[in-house]
């Protein structure tokens, strides 16, 4: 009996009404409050060329992803996303853009291209970029043979990223989005495109940051400072040694 009445009195003290929910836009899927569908290119950009994301699923589970704004800047069939770990997998669609000539794939390799040598080009081009943390990348990469057959491309990139709510492995590591938005540009000609699709992300992480956010440093900045006391020893020259590798300096 004492059991039941501690279990009522509990219960007495539950609101009488569910807690308000914060009104969500549609569109972006965020609180109205933090909405940055107005930083949004209207009407979308419609650029030549193509963005084919190759997603992997834990990705989709991160609350601030970049993707998603990439896709609502550009024109409908201008950024197609396939999610999974391995690919073509069942996406029967993406398996004929994987194999046509006009594909490039976006990978740090030593065979990779600097991607301002692909400028000019008179025939629309598809873009494959992995989305997913470098070991993600290098997994779904490993998986899937038919990737291994592209053209490859690399961006090397000094600047740091304008994504600073987010922790990036090193200095030059830009999220999806900031790396689609400068290969578009640059295989355009048109840097205002990267602008354009910039511009959404830039408020995001300014809401964030008035929300309580922080601003990160990359690992490689904190490494490097010694503000990141996670890693030591052999631990730490394999984190340095793989930041090394994907800011592409040894490619």
């Amino acid at each position: 009996m004492e059991l039941e009445s501690d279990v009522l009195s509990d219960l007495a003290k539950l609101p009488a009404e569910p807690p308000v929910m914060r009104d969500i836009c549609f569109t972006c899927e965020r609180p109205r409050t933090v909405c940055y569908c107005s930083f949004i290119p209207s009407p979308p950009l419609n650029p030549k060329n193509r963005i084919i994301v190759l997603q992997h699923p834990a990705e989709e589970k991160r609350c601030l992803r970049t993707v998603p704004i990439l896709q609502l800047g550009l024109a409908a069939g201008k950024c197609l996303i396939f999610k999974g770990k391995h690919f073509p997998g069942l996406h029967g669609d993406l398996k004929s853009i994987l194999n046509a000539q006009s594909t490039l794939l976006l990978y740090p390799s030593a065979s990779s291209v600097d991607i301002y040598n692909i400028s000019n080009q008179t025939e629309p081009l598809n873009l494959v970029i992995l989305d997913g943390t470098w070991p993600q990348a290098k997994a779904m990469y490993s998986s899937s043979p038919v990737l291994h057959n592209l053209r490859q491309v690399k961006l090397l990139m000094e600047n740091t990223s304008d994504y600073i709510i987010r922790t990036q492995p090193a200095d030059g590591c830009l999220s999806t989005l900031e790396t689609a938005a400068i290969c578009l540009a640059v295989l355009e000609n048109d840097n205002s495109l990267r602008e354009k699709l910039l511009r959404p992300l830039k408020a995001m992480c300014e809401f964030q940051l008035k929300n309580g956010a922080v601003s990160h440093q990359s690992k490689e900045f904190l490494i490097k400072n010694n503000s990141y006391p996670k890693l030591v020893g052999k631990r730490l020259n394999k984190v340095l040694k793989n930041a090394h590798r994907i800011t592409n300096k040894d490619s």
